[in-house]
């Protein structure tokens, strides 16, 4: 399903695809996995805003 949608993405650009396999191509796979650890979560946030009217 995601490969179909990229493909018709790009099926429109004069452009060439190539795929290294196997660790040559590391920094693909790296980037495209998910994370392991789930994100920070921010529990609190304050916030000050100064207003210098005259």
């Amino acid at each position: 399903m995601r490969q179909r949608r990229w493909l018709e993405l790009l099926s429109d650009y004069d452009c060439e695809i190539r795929y290294y396999p196997g660790k040559a191509n590391d920094v693909a796979d790296a980037l495209s996995r998910k994370e392991r650890e789930p994100p920070l979560r921010v529990r609190a946030l304050v916030m000050t805003i100064g207003l210098d009217l005259p």
